[in-house]
C-alpha cells in the first residue's frame, strides 16, 4: 500500500515517511539493498522508490520458489501443505511406512539412530585412514586419486567382433516393426474418448507414428519415406490416440520383456539406477525455449532414469534452468516396471542436503558421482569428538534437536508421496534454497547433512563403491549418446512448440531407444549361445563387458519399407548362458 501510492509518480527518491506513515524497513537483512535503497546517507530520510519495489519483488520471487509464500488456487504457487494427506490418515499410514523403509516413527528414535551410526562411520574411516592409498588430506584439502581401469577381459574383443560381424545390416523402420510385434504395443494406444471409431490398420498407424516422432521425421517428411498414409494421418494419431500416460506403458512394458532375458542380468541386478541430463534443441523462437548456461545454445533437458541393466527406465523433459536434483526421485518413484531400484546414482547436479535427506525418508539410497568433494561440508555427530586423521574435514554440527521435534512432518511429506498425493519434485521446488524460515526445509536440509556426511565418508573409504558409481554413471552418458544417435531427424531438433507435446517427444525418443536395446539383446543372446556351442569361452567376465549399446547394423537413411507380413523370428526368453 505503501508503494502503490506513488504509482502516478516520476520521482526517483520520495519521503519515507510519506502518506501511511514511515516505511519499515527493519526486514531489509541484506546490506547491499539497504545501501541502495536508502542511499549515501540514511539521516536524509529519503528512499529510492525503484530500488525499492525492485527489493520487494526479488523477495516475492524467493519466497514463492521456496513456498515461504503462496498464490491461492494457482498451479504451480499455491499452498504445498494443501496437497499433504491430512494428519488422521497420516496416523494411519505411518506404522506400515515406517516398516517398509525401516526407519523409526519417533523423532527421538531416529536421533538415537543416526547419531550412532554417524559416529560409527566416521570413527572407522578415522581408523583406516592411513591404510587407504586411494585418499590423502594435502594443503589444498581433502584428494581422492583415481584407480585404474581394469583391462578388459581375455577373448572379449573377438567374441564382440563376431557378435558385430553377424547382426546384418537392417533398416531402424524393420527393428521397431519387429520389436512391436514380438510386443503387440499398439494395443495400448486406442481411442482417447470411447465415442471415436477405431482407426484401420492400427498397427501400421501406431508404428508410422513412433517412427516419426521417436527419430524426429516430423509427419510430413514421414508420409514421404512411408508409402500409404499421409502427413495428415501420421499427426492425428499422435494427436487422438497418444498420452504420456500411454507411452509410458509401453516402456515399462518393453522394459519387462527386457528383464525376462538372461543376459541383462550379467549388466547388473537392476537394484541400482543413474540419472542424468542431456540437453535437446528446440527453436530459438519457441515461447518454451530456455538458454542453457553449461551446455550452450537454447532448448530443454531430456532427464533419464537408466537401469545399472543398460535399459532406461523412465525419461522426462525439464526446463534448462531448474536444478536436475529436484527431479531425480521422481523416476523411481513413477517407475511401475518389474526393474524397481532402491539406489540412485547422478552426477554434481543430482545432489543437493535436502535431496538426501528426502530419498533417505523414501528408502531410496542416493549415492551420486560428485566433484570437489573437497568444498563440501562435512558435520560431526557431536561436536566435541576428536578424530586423529579426519578432523580437518569436518566444519559443522548436527542440530539433532531440529531432527526431532520435525520428523513427523517429514514423514508427513515422504506418506503423501508414497499415496501419490504429490510428487518429490513438487515438494522439493517448494523447499529450495531461496528458503528463509520454513524449517520443513531446515529439516530435511539437516538430515541430508547427516546421510550425505555419512555417504561421502564411505565414498573415500571404499574404493569399489567409487567404482561402481563411476560405472553406474557412464551407463547413462551413454544412454544419452546412444538415444540421440537413433533421435537423427530434423538435425536433431524438437519442432514441437508446446510442452506436453515435447514431453512426449522424448518419450516417444526412449521407447524408440528401448525397443532397439530390446531387438539387440534377442540378437546377442541367440549369438553368444551359437558361440558357446561353437566352443568360444563366453563365460561371466566376458558377458559382463558386453553393451546393448550397438548401432553399427543399423541404416538410419534411406527408403523405409513398413512390411508388415514379412516373416520374423519369435522372441525368445528362454536361452540362458
Amino acid at each position: 500500500s505503501w508503494i502503490t501510492q506513488f504509482r502516478s509518480s516520476h520521482k526517483e527518491h520520495v519521503r519515507a515517511d510519506t502518506g501511511f506513515g514511515v516505511v519499515d524497513l527493519d526486514w531489509l537483512t541484506d546490506k547491499k539493498w539497504r545501501a541502495l535503497i536508502e542511499g549515501s546517507d540514511a539521516s536524509s530520510g529519503l528512499v529510492h522508490r525503484k530500488y525499492l519495489e525492485l527489493c520487494v519483488f526479488s523477495h516475492v520471487m524467493e519466497e514463492l520458489k521456496s513456498g515461504d509464500l503462496y498464490v491461492q488456487n494457482s498451479d504451480q504457487f499455491d499452498d504445498y501443505r494443501d496437497h499433504l494427506v491430512s494428519w488422521e490418515q497420516f496416523e494411519a499410514e505411518v506404522g506400515d511406512y515406517s516398516a517398509m523403509v525401516g526407519l523409526p516413527a519417533d523423532g527421538d528414535a531416529l536421533v538415537a539412530l543416526l547419531k550412532q551410526q554417524l559416529l560409527d562411520v566416521s570413527q572407522k574411516v578415522d581408523d583406516h585412514f592411513t591404510d587407504n592409498e586411494h585418499a590423502a588430506i594435502t594443503e589444498t584439502g581433502l584428494l581422492i586419486r583415481r584407480t585404474d581401469r581394469a583391462p578388459p577381459p581375455e577373448g572379449l574383443p573377438e567374441i564382440d567382433q563376431a557378435i558385430t560381424n553377424s547382426m546384418a545390416t537392417t533398416s531402424i523402420l524393420d527393428v521397431l516393426t519387429e520389436t512391436e510385434r514380438w510386443l503387440d504395443l499398439h494395443k495400448l494406444f486406442g481411442p482417447l474418448s470411447g465415442f471415436e471409431s477405431k482407426v484401420d490398420d492400427p498397427r501400421k498407424r501406431f508404428l508410422t507414428t513412433l517412427f516419426c516422432y521417436g527419430c524426429n521425421l516430423g509427419p510430413t517428411q514421414t508420409a514421404l519415406s512411408v508409402k500409404g498414409l499421409s502427413r495428415k494421418q501420421v499427426a492425428w494419431l499422435n494427436l487422438h490416440h497418444v498420452t504420456e500416460e500411454r507411452l509410458d506403458k509401453a516402456i515399462f512394458k518393453v522394459v519387462n520383456a527386457y528383464n525376462r532375458f538372461s543376459l541383462p542380468q550379467y549388466w547388473g541386478t537392476g537394484k541400482s539406477a543413474s540419472a542424468d541430463g542431456t540437453k535437446w534443441n528446440v527453436y530459438e523462437q519457441n515461447l518454451m525455449s530456455e538458454y542453457h548456461l553449461r551446455y550452450g545454445g537454447y532448448g530443454g533437458i531430456g532427464y533419464y532414469h537408466v537401469s545399472d541393466m543398460y535399459i532406461a527406465l523412465f525419461g522426462n523433459f525439464i526446463p534448462c534452468g531448474v536444478y536436475e536434483a529436484v527431479y531425480i526421485l521422481d523416476g523411481l518413484v513413477k517407475n511401475e516396471s518389474d526393474i524397481q531400484p532402491d539406489t540412485l546414482h547422478g552426477d554434481t547436479q543430482a545432489q543437493s542436503a535436502p535431496v538426501f535427506g528426502l530419498a533417505h525418508l523414501l528408502g531410496i539410497k542416493l549415492m551420486p558421482r560428485i566433484r570437489n568433494i573437497k568444498e563440501l561440508v562435512f558435520f560431526k555427530a557431536e561436536p566435541g569428538v576428536p578424530y586423529t586423521h579426519i578432523q580437518c574435514l569436518f566444519r559443522g554440527t548436527i542440530d539433532w534437536d531440529l531432527l526431532a521435534v520435525h520428523y513427523r512432518d517429514m514423514l508427513r511429506v515422504a506418506v503423501s508421496i508414497k499415496l501419490g498425493k504429490i510428487t518429490p519434485s513438487m515438494i522439493l521446488r517448494r523447499l529450495g534454497t531461496f528458503s528463509r524460515k520454513n524449517k520443513l526445509y531446515f529439516a530435511f536440509r539437516e538430515l541430508g547433512r547427516v546421510i550425505r556426511t555419512m555417504f561421502l565418508l564411505n565414498y573415500i573409504n571404499d574404493v569399489e563403491l567409487r567404482r561402481s558409481i563411476h560405472a553406474a554413471t557412464n551407463k547413462s552418458e551413454e544412454f544419452n549418446n546412444f538415444v540421440k544417435w537413433l533421435f537423427f531427424g530434423g538435425e536433431g531438433i524438437i519442432a514441437e512448440n508446446v510442452r506436453h507435446e515435447q514431453r512426449k517427444v522424448i518419450k516417444y525418443s526412449q521407447l524408440v531407444a528401448n525397443m532397439v536395446i530390446l531387438h539387440n539383446v534377442q540378437w546377442m543372446s541367440r549369438k553368444l549361445k551359437e558361440l558357446q556351442v561353437q566352443g568360444y569361452q563366453v563365460g561371466e567376465p566376458v558377458l559382463k563387458a558386453l553393451s546393448p549399446y550397438r548401432t553399427t547394423h543399423i541404416n538410419r537413411y534411406g527408403d523405409y519399407t513398413l512390411d508388415l507380413s514379412r516373416a520374423i523370428d519369435p522372441i525368445d526368453y528362454k536361452i540362458k548362458f
